[in-house]
């Protein structure tokens, strides 16, 4: 089979040939629909050397996963071929305190590596990809997994900072997304669907995202410039907002972040930008508290395709055939993909 592998640090990734995986006992061999092209994946390519927690290379990329399931190992139940699945993404050890209750993300012993993220997973830029066990799949129903695939991280991840942080979102209260791309499209969706949030705040430097952010769900789009800040604090009534979710994770969002937060609200750093927020006696605001989620728990993606199979939340998806990943990413690098991009091997 075709797979989209990274051979080499700060090297494009390549098509190479490689071996139909057979699935053992209790693996699942899942024929790939949609393989999700994030920016966390940029991050990989771009790294000096090895990251924590990767083995050599090697690695297949791809870990927003959706297809249908081609064959299963012997102790396999509950799924047959043709199945379609969605793959949840972070694979723990499976019996730490974590693990244990569906934390795979925090597992204490592998720290929640899956397919193409290390660990020795290949992921799902290939016709197939195995899956070491059946509690990793999450039946789609009638959901295209093409559509599907960036649910098990864009969506997740969004649902994950989004609902940590309910509690603060009664009427009246103010979420402001800094980031209108994929996974703030997802985030203001999430946000309409769970919260009872008064105001929904969408920024970003692209008018185009802003206007998909508007069609999502967002009160407010504003263009990040120098009145931006301003235009926030008069809108909370020179608060802040409750919840401030950073979906880009760099030095200006970042400080923007801190200035439009309130006290004992939430900001939480989504993105993985790399800059460090500063923090003194007053900044960010006294007892805002800071978080850095990472990714989400495996029964709340069973509850972000609940809330897709009821057309609560949409992924605006453009798709690349195996042969043009490469194209994919660069795109992506740019800045010109208006939601997520898909690589669907079996078009």
């Amino acid at each position: 089979m075709q797979a989209f592998r990274l051979v080499g640090w700060r090297q494009p990734p390549e098509l190479h040939e490689v071996p139909i995986p057979d699935p053992g006992p209790g693996q699942i061999l899942v024929k790939v629909g949609g393989a999700g092209a994030c920016h966390s994946d940029l991050h990989v390519m771009e790294a000096p050397a090895p990251l924590p927690g990767f083995t050599e290379l090697p690695l297949t990329l791809g870990h927003e996963n959706a297809g249908w399931v081609e064959s299963v190992g012997p102790g396999v139940t509950g799924f047959g071929p043709g199945d379609p699945v969605i793959v949840y993404g972070c694979w723990g050890c499976g019996v730490c305190s974590n693990c244990r209750r569906g934390r795979e993300n925090y597992c204490q012993n592998l720290a929640g590596q899956g397919p193409g993220l290390g660990g020795g997973h290949d992921g799902g830029m290939a016709e197939y990809l195995l899956v070491p066990a059946a509690r990793y799949l999450i039946p789609l129903g009638a959901l295209d997994p093409r559509q599907a695939a960036p649910l098990t991280d864009a969506g997740l991840t969004s649902y994950h900072a989004v609902k940590r942080s309910l509690h603060l979102l009664g009427p009246g209260s103010t979420a402001v997304v800094i980031g209108a791309g994929g996974l703030g499209q997802l985030t203001i969706q999430i946000l309409r669907a769970l919260s009872a949030a008064t105001t929904v705040i969408a920024v970003d430097t692209d008018a185009g995202k802003l206007d998909t952010a508007g069609h999502m769900g967002a009160d407010l789009a504003l263009l990040s410039g120098d009145e931006t800040t301003t235009r926030i604090r008069d809108v909370t009534g020179q608060q802040g907002a409750e919840l401030v979710l950073d979906m880009v994770g760099i030095e200006p969002t970042l400080r923007m972040a801190a200035q439009v937060a309130r006290t004992l609200g939430h900001l939480t750093i989504v993105g993985l930008g790399g800059a460090a927020l500063p923090v003194d006696f007053s900044s960010p605001p006294h007892e805002c508290s800071v978080a850095s989620p990472y990714w989400g728990y495996l029964p709340e993606l069973m509850e972000v395709i609940t809330l897709a199979q009821q057309d609560k939340i949409k992924v605006l998806v453009e798709h690349f055939p195996l042969a043009r990943a490469g194209e994919a990413y660069q795109l992506l690098h740019d800045g010109k993909i208006r939601g997520r991009a898909v690589i669907t091997p079996h078009d």
